[in-house]
């Protein structure tokens, strides 16, 4: 039905007119509007999985080089915000990062003037990387795990430091499990809307705040462009994934 929509004419008062047309991708890849949410998206997606891998890797092989006493508290850890609904969680950044908020108390505390931290693209940015940043931790964890670290006194063995080993024997080994959060990560990022509309003020327009605004908040709705830009945005994402198969294809192999 997506598909029949995205190809279809919207009516004057929001009722969708089966006369086919391809206005609606036309206007997608033709108005500035669509293709600036579309690359702030994906920029705003690659950078919140740069950041979560960044700081989801060490987390991971910290967890791993645990006792095994250990490891299931820290990996309890890692999921407790889960216990929490999502939004309950975004809530709690607004009240953290607000002028009257945890952080601003604490620079006034030590004589530094208030900081204008919420609402924020850099305040969207951080609401992203804490809600996502488990789905990173998780498949590294699970690609470490099964790492044999005797091959990293091998390589020093060898004649290769620390760093040296790090990229020419642990790196391409734990990929599946980069690549695996990074799908994970990157998938719904592009995609979130409320991140957006409660830490950003909904100032910014990103893809899905678009979206939710074409099927529910404009006037008359434009059900077609919505569809035809859900279409666009499941194309890119069939693409991540159809990497991410071929990558850990590659590593079976």
């Amino acid at each position: 039905m997506v598909v029949l929509y995205s190809f279809a004419t919207p009516g004057p008062t929001g009722r969708v007119e089966w006369t086919f047309t391809l206005d609606n991708y036309i206007r997608l890849f033709g108005e500035t509007l669509y293709v600036n949410a579309s690359l702030r998206s994906i920029w705003v997606g690659l950078l919140t999985t740069l950041i979560c891998l960044i700081i989801g890797y060490p987390l991971a092989l910290f967890i791993v080089r645990q006792p095994a006493r250990w490891r299931a508290a820290l990996l309890f850890l890692i999921l407790i915000p889960f216990w929490t609904n999502f939004l309950v969680r975004t809530y709690a950044w607004m009240i953290i990062l607000s002028n009257n908020g945890v952080i601003n108390t604490m620079l006034q505390s030590i004589g530094l003037p208030r900081q204008i931290l919420y609402p924020s693209e850099g305040a969207v940015l951080i609401g992203l990387i804490y809600g996502e940043l488990p789905f990173m931790v998780l498949p590294l964890y699970a690609a470490l795990d099964r790492f044999d670290f005797t091959l990293m006194e091998a390589a020093s063995d060898l004649g290769a430091n620390r760093w040296r080993a790090f990229l020419r024997v642990m790196l391409p080994l734990s990929l599946p499990g980069i690549v695996a959060g990074s799908v994970l990560v990157f998938i719904p990022t592009v995609g979130q809307f409320v991140v957006s509309d409660l830490l950003g003020g909904a100032k910014v327009d990103y893809l899905g705040n678009l979206l939710q605004r074409l099927f529910t908040r404009s006037n008359p709705p434009n059900w077609p462009l919505g569809s035809a830009m859900a279409i666009v945005f499941m194309a890119i994402l069939t693409i991540v994934i159809l990497l991410y198969y071929r990558t850990t294809l590659e590593e079976r192999r």
